[in-house]
């Protein structure tokens, strides 16, 4: 097809963070549930975004400029496509520290996305572009259940003290 390709079977097996035995505590993470009821893009960006001022308050994380923004655009992107495209309930995983931070979506569809070329006469099928836009890197593979697509953002390195 002209313009779009399909994205590999498997992008990626790097879905979250490196961590070695050296590190003495694991990442802040929160997992929830949404069955695509009305409202559940507005509480998956509510989470998000309590998530973030977590990961500010317990790991000290210093957000660069603009990452609320780029982190609530990205999680209703990826909702979005979850509710438009499986059939059942979705999971929305964050997973952060003070220097990386990950959105990672579960579905029920094995379909993996579109990457489209940008092209501003195209009507709809954006979501994807903007992601790629905004986070560090963008990955989707098949699991045993469906998809995951995963979003991670590097957040600005701690002040030197």
């Amino acid at each position: 097809m002209h313009g779009q390709e399909q994205m590999n079977e498997q992008v990626t097996m790097d879905t979250g963070f490196p961590f070695t035995a050296a590190d003495s505590v694991e990442p802040l993470r929160q997992s929830v549930e949404f069955d695509g009821e009305p409202g559940c893009i507005a509480r998956a960006r509510q989470v998000a975004s309590r998530f973030l001022q977590q990961l500010q308050a317990e790991w000290l994380a210093a957000p660069r400029p603009r990452l609320a923004d780029d982190l609530l655009l990205v999680v209703s992107e990826l909702v979005t496509n979850a509710e438009r495209h499986s059939h059942g309930p979705y999971v929305l995983e964050l997973e952060g520290t003070d220097s990386q931070l990950s959105v990672t979506v579960y579905d029920s569809s094995s379909a993996l996305p579109r990457w489209y070329e940008p092209d501003p006469t195209r009507l709809g099928g954006h979501g994807l572009e903007i992601v790629r836009a905004v986070a560090d890197r963008v990955t989707a593979e098949r699991v045993p259940v469906g998809k995951r697509v995963t979003a991670a953002f590097t957040l600005a390195p701690p002040a030197a003290g």
